[in-house]
């Protein structure tokens, strides 16, 4: 299959699942120094990224030399990956910022495990699936069946050749990657409309002694 320089665009643009990242959050209460957050179970961003992870562990242990280093940058890649979003979500009951940094960092990560899985087709002269193949389509169903679990692809993993599994883990992450831009936006909006923990500590005070003036 031929491919061209824009693949790695073209497919994260023609592979957006039409799920939203996290369900919408409830109305703020005002009265609420900590608001409610969802659980991050609940993040579709997070089921995504557990599949890439436990198809990245079995492609790194089956595919890869043992002593190549690859093995463990690429587990240790999808791993921040996956436990960055769980770790955000649940910062993010108290602190809006460290939810976006710790967001950041799981999409960097992402990015990174990406870049290996092009490494590992690159180098070794194997094809990168065009965005519009019958294969990247169908790896795009599968990707928008809830929930996500690894077992909608775990045949595909235990019987193909490497050069399959490393493109079903670049139409996942890809998709993952999507999933995650979208959450960063969410939260970039909700820090600018209803500020971090001090803001709201301080807004609520004033009101507090607005309430209960001292007599």
């Amino acid at each position: 299959m031929k491919t061209d320089g824009n693949h790695a665009r073209n497919e994260s643009e023609a592979s957006n699942p039409p799920h939203p990242s996290h369900p919408p959050h409830p109305p703020q209460d005002p009265d609420r120094l900590l608001p409610p957050r969802g659980d991050y179970q609940t993040l579709l961003s997070f089921k995504k990224a557990e599949v890439v992870y436990d198809i990245t562990f079995r492609f790194a242990h089956k595919f890869l030399s043992r002593n190549d280093r690859t093995i463990d940058q690429m587990i240790q890649s999808a791993r921040s990956g996956k436990k960055n979003i769980l770790e955000g979500s649940k910062a993010g009951r108290a602190s809006k910022e460290t939810e976006l940094k710790l967001t950041n960092v799981a999409r960097a990560s992402l990015e990174e495990l990406l870049d290996d899985y092009l490494d590992f087709l690159r180098a070794r002269d194997l094809p990168l699936w065009d965005k519009e193949s019958k294969e990247a389509r169908y790896v795009r169903k599968l990707g928008c069946k809830t929930p996500q679990t690894f077992e909608y692809y775990r045949k595909f993993v235990e019987t193909r050749p490497p050069a399959v599994v490393a493109n079903i883990a670049i139409c996942l992450i890809h998709q993952t990657n999507y999933l995650v831009d979208q959450q960063l936006l969410r939260l970039e909006k909700d820090f600018l409309e209803h500020g971090g923990l001090r803001e709201r500590m301080t807004r609520l005070r004033l009101q507090y002694r607005k309430t209960h003036p001292r007599q």
